[in-house]
């Protein structure tokens, strides 16, 4: 039997705030960069996601059923895909319709969720499947959570969810002497299936393919070839999972990059007894060899491979429980469009931002981050949550009050523009999915379960009292506002290994 080749690819681009000063807080609710967002989103669309789709589309047509890939595609990039680069979403669509292309499931919003609300992190996974269902036409199977964040109980979750499949990294202190290179089971409920990326393999892809210091560079598909045939005989799957990025923004179409995946497939097919296949596909044809254990969450960031990169000092640690503490009123509100702010600014590139770790992985950090500093990022990241948590605690007053109007207060904030029209994107898609879930209830009356949660239904699940949380908001609100004005920010404690 043919041993397997996963191939993987994380789509994501984060929302990025603008510079909000402290005398907007209050005054202000303009949150987004929407120039820098939609630039960004411009550079990466023609330097990667067209030309790199256009290249999968043509090895598709040249080999047919024999390669296949899988994408995992957040929901503020087909969001942002929609608003700015429709060319993209078309371009991902006609990869769909091939039949060669596995779309993931995660948090719509990129978010760690999962850390804080179960609820909020079913809501999102929801409003994900639904995005992929309407715009891909397929119902995912597979989950893929932020950044390959996992844990046993994480894994148990997303079984209850109905996933038969779970990608996570290969992290060597999970591992062991085990290989990545095989199938395995959550240890709570083996039922569902793990995949591990193979980092090594992965890496020299996304990171060491243009570095001319590396004792193996150049990387070409023949020596690549040669690196999967020099794997034990008895190791079965490959996951090779990375950035789309990857592709023509983090290595430049001039390292040859483009070149390296249009002949891997012939050198795959003419050299090793390796095959293609989407991650659905490798756990129907691979039986799992043993449960692994994974007590703690990892992930594949950094050299800790944990979640140290998002939760792993003070800052990052205020802000996260700054944000989760309005879970209750978010809810309970129900309007879109303040759902949709609230779901952008969950988004995990923020606390990535925050990140004092500075050491072997700083220049992946440096390379992703658009403030100077961890500090500047926090402060700007605690001005917008602290105007955001003003705007939802006078919207709660409001609604709370009969003779109140809630409108005055929502004409304050900033239309959200989709595909040059004005609107909000999440109440927008909730009403397409709606009128689509009509036509198939019509159709079939026995499916009437809608693949958009209502929010406005959802009751709080906090034990905390509702006065204890209007009072814990205000007194957050308040020093966050003395942090913001403070010109040099007192540094946070680290905690978890530096490098």
């Amino acid at each position: 039997m043919k041993r397997t080749i996963c191939f993987y690819f994380q789509v994501h681009q984060p929302f990025r705030l603008r510079r909000y000063r402290f005398f907007d807080i209050g005054d202000n609710h303009h949150y987004f960069d929407d120039f820098n967002n939609k630039s960004i989103m411009k550079k990466v669309a023609e330097r990667s996601y067209l030309p790199m789709n256009k290249l999968l589309l043509n090895l598709i047509k040249e080999y047919g059923k024999r390669f296949k890939v899988a994408f995992s595609i957040t929901g503020s990039a087909i969001e942002q895909f929609e608003m700015y680069a429709p060319e993209v979403l078309e371009s991902f669509k006609k990869l769909a319709e091939t039949g060669c292309v596995e779309f993931l499931a995660e948090t719509s919003a990129h978010s760690l969720s999962v850390m804080k609300n179960d609820d909020e992190f079913a809501r999102q996974i929801a409003f994900h499947r639904a995005l992929i269902e309407k715009y891909f036409g397929q119902t995912p199977g597979t989950f893929r959570l932020t950044e390959l964040v996992y844990s046993d109980e994480i894994g148990a979750k997303v079984a209850e969810m109905g996933f038969k499949t779970m990608l996570t990294e290969g992290a060597r202190h999970v591992l062991g002497w085990k290989s990545p290179n095989f199938v395995y089971t959550n240890a709570i409920e083996p039922k569902l299936k793990v995949l591990l990326r193979n980092f090594r393999l992965s890496d020299d892809i996304s990171f060491r393919f243009s570095d001319r210091g590396w004792a193996e560079w150049p990387v070409t598909s023949e020596k690549f070839a040669r690196w999967l045939n020099e794997l034990q005989a008895r190791e079965e799957i490959v996951n090779l999972f990375m950035d789309y990025e990857t592709f023509g923004e983090h290595q430049a179409a001039s390292t040859g990059i483009f070149e390296f995946m249009k002949n891997l497939p012939k050198q795959v097919f003419s050299s090793t007894d390796f095959e293609f296949a989407t991650p659905s596909e490798a756990v129907e044809k691979h039986q799992p060899v043993a449960p692994i254990h994974v007590p703690f969450p990892i992930s594949w960031a950094d050299e800790e491979r944990d979640l140290s990169a998002w939760l792993g000092n003070e800052l990052q640690d205020d802000a996260f429980d700054s944000l989760y503490a309005l879970t209750d009123k978010i809810v309970a509100l129900g309007i879109p469009e303040v759902h949709e702010i609230w779901l952008r600014l969950q988004n995990s590139d923020h606390f990535y931002y925050m990140c004092t770790k500075w050491f072997s992985d700083g220049n992946v950090h440096k390379y992703f981050n658009p403030y100077t500093n961890p500090y500047e990022a926090y402060i700007n990241y605690m001005n917008v949550l602290s105007d955001f948590i003003l705007f939802v605690n006078k919207l709660t007053d409001k609604k709370d009050d009969p003779s109140a109007n809630i409108q005055d207060e929502m004409k304050k904030l900033p239309c959200f523009s989709l595909s040059g029209q004005q609107g909000c994107y999440f109440s927008t898609l909730t009403q397409k999915v709606s009128k689509s879930e009509e036509k198939r209830q019509l159709a079939d009356p026995t499916k009437s379960e809608s693949p958009l949660p209502d929010i406005a239904k959802k009751q709080p699940t906090e034990k905390k009292t509702a006065a204890k949380k209007a009072a814990s908001s205000s007194s957050k609100s308040a020093s966050t506002k003395k942090a913001a004005t403070t010109k040099k920010a007192t540094p946070a404690k680290k905690t978890g290994k530096e490098k």
